[in-house]
């Protein structure tokens, strides 16, 4: 691990708004973060981009940014911290562990913004809109809360159009373009890998849905179906050339001339 990383994981452990796999805080987010705001949670945040944006923007609601990268929530703790908004704060733990730290109802609103979208088929089922991470979200989510999709990716924009489809999720708000009209002052944060624009699409697509009261159809099967026969196969990655070791030059001659 490079020396930046060991000096970012060593300093959010003094940080008073990140908890690293902390036990008892099921029901407890209201006394974290003393008032009973709305919950609403940034999985994969990275950086930290809306959970920082968000909480600037609805300062009566409560934002907590959850990733297993602790450099990555460095940053926007960090910005925190500096800015004094008390009510950004971040969780470092994974996301399939989510109904260990969260009660029924607990969460109002969830943004997936920039997810990796696992382009690979295999790895399908670690997208985090797949019904695997939807049943999750409906375990800890007021009824009617929103889930947001912010993503550079058709491939998922597509596939998570499907999941809406096959698990009845009701979409509210659906954007291939996001840009191409009157952006909202939400969609107009930006996040780092907004800025890489690694899909290449020079688009970003928004999808914003609720989820049903009764539990998800088991159709699982079905999606995959769907990917493995109609989800172009991602191209495979350039193989780097191996880097070549530049000849060190021979030691300079020590001796005296005569």
């Amino acid at each position: 691990m490079g020396q930046k990383k060991l000096i970012r994981f060593e300093a959010i452990k003094s940080f008073p708004n990140v908890l690293q796999y902390p036990e008892g805080m099921a029901g407890q987010w209201h006394n974290f973060f003393k008032n009973n705001h709305p919950l609403t949670l940034e999985l994969a945040c990275g950086k930290g981009e809306y959970t920082v944006g968000l909480a600037k923007m609805y300062p009566d609601r409560n934002f907590l940014g959850v990733d297993i990268k602790g450099n990555r929530i460095y940053v926007g703790a960090r910005q925190s911290l500096e800015a004094g908004i008390p009510n950004a704060a971040f969780l470092r733990t994974h996301i399939d562990k989510l109904p260990a730290y969260f009660r029924k109802n607990e969460v109002a609103e969830i943004w997936l913004t920039f997810p990796d979208p696992q382009l690979r088929k295999s790895r399908v089922t670690r997208r985090l809109t797949h019904p695997k991470f939807i049943r999750l979200y409906q375990q800890i989510l007021q009824p009617g809360g929103r889930i947001h999709l912010k993503t550079d990716s058709p491939v998922l924009y597509q596939f998570t159009k499907w999941v809406a489809e096959l698990c009845h999720l009701t979409i509210l708000d659906d954007s291939i373009d996001i840009y191409a009209g009157a952006a909202s002052d939400e969609l107009k944060i930006k996040t780092h890998y907004e800025s890489l624009d690694i899909a290449q699409s020079r688009r970003i697509h928004y999808l914003s849905f609720t989820l049903p009261d009764t539990p998800l159809p088991d159709r699982d099967d079905e999606l995959l179906d769907r990917v493995k026969s109609i989800e172009p196969t991602p191209a495979p990655r350039p193989v780097r050339p191996p880097r070549i070791k530049a000849k060190s030059a021979p030691p300079a001659n020590s001796g005296k001339s005569t």
